[in-house]
């Protein structure tokens, strides 16, 4: 049973940043700068601008020490502790996420990729999922570029379908890489089967909610980008330097 009133942060800075080589040939892609933070700090303080103080980091990578000697216990976020775990390879976000179980404890959780920047903050989304009772609840954002995402078929005010990486997007609303679970989505992630690429897909996971008619979701409001290309690291980094400058 989900445990009353908790709820629990983790982000995911597992994989190898290949598409972003030689800049994260000997450095994790999380710990790259963006504007004048690593592009990590970003997603810790979004979890905490939310009110969660309780977060895990799921690293990867021949650098996953690095992290430790960066962030330490997060006092720089007003934390008194953050917890680690160590994705092996590069099994995928659902794979990642499997392995946060003990730390999750029965709570709800929301998870952020640790290259997914936003412009605002999440709280008020977050505070709809704490009184949610039960399912999961993403972020949708219409883009330009719909067909590097899990995109989301949005009919009458509600999500029909989500497909990975389509070469034809059925719309232009994707699914940003923040995302909130009850305690069950650790007993999907153990259903799932490899996909095509290899990896344990995040989309199986909000379709497998879908299904069970368990999938909430708002449109976020604010700016919004991944970090994963040379071309998206730059415009986070302008995104970014335009609201320090505001």
């Amino acid at each position: 049973m989900p445990k009353a009133d908790s709820l629990k942060g983790i982000i995911l800075c597992g994989g190898l940043g290949k598409r972003l080589e030689p800049l994260t040939r000997i450095t994790n892609k999380h710990l790259l700068p963006v504007y004048d933070k690593p592009m990590v700090y970003y997603t810790i303080q979004t979890l905490v601008e939310a009110g969660i103080q309780d977060i895990m980091i799921v690293t990867g990578g021949n650098n996953a020490g690095d992290f430790l000697r960066l962030i330490g216990n997060g006092q720089e976020f007003g934390l008194r502790h953050i917890n680690y775990t160590y994705q092996r390879g590069e099994g995928g976000i659902a794979e990642a996420l499997g392995l946060t179980e003990h730390f999750a404890d029965g709570s709800k959780i929301v998870v952020v990729l640790g290259d997914n920047l936003i412009g605002g903050s999440i709280k008020k989304y977050v505070d709809k999922f704490r009184r949610q009772e039960k399912g999961a609840r993403v972020l949708v954002k219409k883009v330009q570029d719909p067909e590097r995402f899990g995109v989301a078929e949005i009919k009458n005010g509600k999500i029909v379908s989500i497909e990975e990486k389509p070469k034809k997007p059925k719309s232009c609303y994707v699914i940003t890489g923040i995302y909130m679970y009850d305690e069950k989505v650790f007993d999907i992630i153990k259903t799932l089967k490899p996909s095509g690429r290899g990896e344990f897909e995040i989309t199986d996971v909000n379709n497998a909610y879908l299904k069970k008619n368990e999938l909430s979701y708002d449109i976020l409001n604010c700016w919004w980008t991944d970090c994963g290309l040379p071309e998206t690291l730059y415009r986070a980094a302008t995104l970014v330097r335009k609201k320090c400058k505001e």
